[in-house]
């Protein structure tokens, strides 16, 4: 699945939360319904079977609570997705990413093993904390295998990991630096690996357990040695992962590096040159880094920018003015095809109960707004959880996917709606949030998911009503600007 995603450390966010968010896509042609809700452990299933693959499995007793942006039609599988588990535990899967014949060969996919359908299922109920996802995660991929490369996020409120598939049953994961942020597009993202920390303390990195026998057996490591000795790679601590088990394609450069380039150029405009035939790093360079301290610290609204990003202030901006071969030659982070965007904001300067929020927008992010929830939860709000096949305008879903279609064709003229829609509900997310984080502590309510349903509630109703509003501006400039107008009224 065509995703992007965002990863940033406690130090490097404006008030000391973790961040974790991702863009879902659908393939091209294609556009997905999604729904937010919370799986309670009544609706878990203890006997899982995949749609997609012959894939089952009897899950543990005893899950977790957790929020999940699934399918609106489950035909093909849960599709999880995105969500928290009750104790503050997230999970983001997947980032489809890349990989080449030399690992493909050694450690082939598996038809029957596990995807993205399945992740979220089952491994968010079962952990209680980032890292015991990995081990999780890495412990079904190793058994079972998987069908597709994926990368994962795993984020608590101390910390955030990124997890990469290998082949059909390998992996590695490496925890994003406190200071730190990480952008991922379609391809496999770790650059330098250290294994002495994987087989040692695994404060950092962590990765299956024959990892080193099965580079040594594959030919896997790339790196020039002197005297033609191969290194001790367990005593390696910068192995160049990317070039072991990375793709370098010539579709990487369209698809996948350009948006790398972006996200990274917004965050760290001044650390590198970025631009002209002197950049140290272009959007078709295959070095970005896996991770930068960003030149100052990262909001909610830094992470929809990007996430919706389409090459503004470049060349490459579909609705620029640059030269038409230019304006279509990368491909958009803010696409059609987004299905949703959910950032998972782990807060610790917030009561427990009350730590983490999931920020929601669906549809096309360029036309979207982004609405934060408490997942402390047993319901959401129906507005996003009752996501039906057909279109309507009691779904936030449908709704946004109707503003994007109309607004596009007229872009210039409906930006300034969008513009303020998207302001407009940034803003209410954060007084909301302020709000009811005060009402919280002050009255100590007893009954904490009642009190929080009841907030998520106040927030999904606005929502609808500053959503409802933007789509008609946007039904009238759209209707205004229909070819078959004709300036004279009755006679």
């Amino acid at each position: 699945m065509p995703c992007t995603t965002i990863l940033v450390g406690k130090n490097a966010t404006y008030d000391g939360s973790t961040f974790m968010a991702r863009n879902e896509d659908s393939p091209s042609g294609e556009f997905t319904a999604k729904k937010f809700v919370v799986v309670n452990p009544d609706d878990q299933p203890r006997r899982y079977q995949s749609k997609l693959s012959a894939f089952s499995v009897d899950l543990p007793e005893h899950p977790l609570r957790y929020t999940a942006m699934p399918n609106a039609d489950d035909k093909d599988g849960v599709w999880g997705e995105a969500g928290i588990n009750e104790l503050n535990v997230a999970m983001s899967e997947t980032e489809t990413i890349t990989s080449n014949a030399r690992v493909l060969g050694a450690d082939p996919l598996v038809k029957d093993g596990i995807g993205e359908e399945d992740m979220l299922t089952l491994v968010l109920p079962y952990i209680h904390s980032a890292r015991e996802g990995v081990e999780r995660l890495g412990a079904l991929l190793e058994q079972y295998g998987t069908y597709e490369m994926n990368g994962v996020g795993f984020q608590d409120i101390d910390e955030v990991w990124w997890f990469e598939s290998v082949g059909g049953h390998h992996w590695i994961a490496k925890r994003v630096p406190d200071d730190s942020y990480v952008v991922m597009p379609n391809q496999q993202g770790i650059d330098f690996f250290d294994f002495k920390d994987a087989f040692g303390d695994r404060d950092d990195y962590m990765c299956s357990a024959d990892l080193i026998e099965f580079i040594q057996s594959a030919h896997l490591d790339l790196m020039m040695y002197p005297d033609e000795q191969e290194k001790d790679l367990k005593r390696d601590t910068k192995f160049d992962a990317r070039a072991a088990f990375g793709s370098h394609d010539d579709a990487d450069h369209t698809y996948n590096t350009p948006r790398a380039w972006f996200m990274e150029r917004y965050f760290n405009p001044r650390t590198y040159q970025w631009d002209g035939p002197d950049a140290e790093y272009g959007p078709e360079c295959d070095h970005l880094p896996w991770s930068l301290i960003p030149e100052q610290k990262i909001t909610v609204e830094d992470v929809k920018y990007v996430l919706s990003a389409h090459y503004q202030g470049t060349p490459f901006d579909p609705y620029g003015h640059g030269p038409d071969a230019w304006k279509r030659r990368y491909r958009p982070i803010g696409i059609n095809r987004n299905n949703f965007l959910a950032l998972t904001q782990l807060r610790p300067r917030q009561p427990q109960e009350i730590a983490g929020v999931e920020w929601v927008a669906m549809g096309s992010n360029v036309y979207n707004g982004f609405v934060p929830f408490f997942t402390n939860v047993t319901v959401t709000p129906a507005y996003f959880a009752n996501t039906g096949k057909e279109p309507s305008t009691d779904s936030f879903y449908w709704t946004n996917r109707l503003i994007g279609a109309l607004a596009d064709p007229h872009f210039e003229r409906c930006s300034i709606y969008i513009e303020r829609y998207q302001n407009r509900l940034q803003a209410l997310g954060h007084e909301f949030l302020t709000k009811f984080d005060r009402e919280f502590r002050e009255e100590k309510p007893s009954a904490v998911q009642t009190y929080l349903e009841a907030c998520n509630r106040t927030i999904a109703d606005r929502a609808k009503e500053e959503t409802d509003h933007v789509l008609s501006n946007i039904l009238y400039e759209a209707s205004c600007a229909m070819k078959n107008a004709f300036a004279r009224s009755d006679a």
